[in-house]
């Protein structure tokens, strides 16, 4: 069904792959992306990134809308300073974007924010919320990032943004399973929180989980039959978001209360999709068809992220 452009909003998930500054925090272990650092992260380089990102952002859901995405999840970002030269970079300047964001306990000190347009979204409330776990080996705490949940008007409707960036699978997919686990289970006590106060609210979840749509943390503990996750027809087709030796993966994804979808919502949703235009893609050698990205090991490329961003649009009724 085609819809008016000017009613549909859209609101977007992106991992921008390692936004830090260029300045050294002794708290976290940034060092590498620093001018003198392994990664000789300089000034050049940090604008570079900050102008393809800003761009990517512009442009998502442009297909179907008038406007550029009203909300935008975003995960390893570094801190206040990279999400403010963001926002004022002159791509996305004049869209008037804000954010939300708290330093998390990260190691590498990567965080969840969310950009909104305070012409559409009014938050209201902000919180994070901490988890840690106990490494089996030495005993001692592992970190991760925070799970951030932003309510707000969006159009003069409450919503409920919970922003997520779960723990990786770099030791093996089985062996962290249980970290992704323990996340969807936060996350289930963030929408319990939520519903204590509004039973009827509504809800939209997204995040890098390093998990697809058909996994367990997803499927058994995030997933309930409130919830309608649209990534996973796409996962089904063989779609993804980032690739990992030659296999494509949706970690990204956006899934919504089920009270967003009938016609008697305010917002109802009316698609999911995935933001792979060929230009954010890597053109040629054994990588082509992934993602552009900032860095392949050491070594610069000068490209957007290691994930496309993924994005849903909503019909506003007035």
């Amino acid at each position: 069904m085609n819809y008016s452009r000017d009613k549909i909003i859209t609101i977007a998930f992106y991992n921008v792959e390692n936004l830090f500054d260029t300045i050294d925090d002794p708290l976290t272990n940034d060092d590498s992306f620093t001018p003198s650092g392994k990664r000789k992260w300089t000034r050049k380089r940090y604008f570079k990134k900050l102008q393809k990102i800003s761009y990517v952002i512009s442009q998502i859901g442009k297909n179907i809308s008038n406007e550029a995405p009203v909300l935008v999840g975003l995960v390893e970002v570094e801190n206040r300073k990279v999400l403010n030269d963001l926002i004022h970079q002159k791509k996305l300047f004049d869209y008037g974007y804000r954010y939300i964001h708290f330093d998390s306990k990260d190691e590498r000190g990567i965080d969840t924010a969310l950009l909104y347009r305070d012409q559409f979204f009014d938050p209201v409330d902000s919180k994070r919320f901490h988890f840690d776990f106990l490494d089996k080996e030495s005993g001692e705490k592992d970190h991760t990032r925070d799970v951030l949940l932003v309510s707000g008007f969006l159009n003069g409707e409450l919503v409920h943004i919970i922003v997520n960036h779960w723990p990786s699978r770099r030791e093996g997919e089985e062996v962290t399973r249980h970290k992704r686990v323990k996340a969807a289970q936060v996350v289930q006590k963030v929408i319990n929180e939520i519903r204590v106060e509004d039973s009827q609210a509504k809800i939209i979840i997204m995040g890098d989980f390093n998990d697809n749509p058909s996994s367990e943390s997803i499927q058994e503990y995030l997933v309930s039959e409130d919830f309608h996750n649209p990534m996973l027809s796409l996962h089904t087709k063989g779609l993804g978001s980032l690739t990992f030796k030659k296999e494509w993966f949706l970690f990204d994804q956006i899934i919504v209360s089920k009270n967003l979808l009938g016609d008697e919502a305010r917002h109802k949703f009316t698609g999911a999709k995935i933001f792979n235009k060929r230009w954010l893609q890597t053109h040629k050698g054994k990588y082509k068809g992934s993602p552009f990205r900032t860095y392949i090991g050491p070594w610069y490329k000068g490209g957007f992220s290691d994930h496309f961003p993924v994005y849903v649009n909503f019909l506003k009724k007035e």
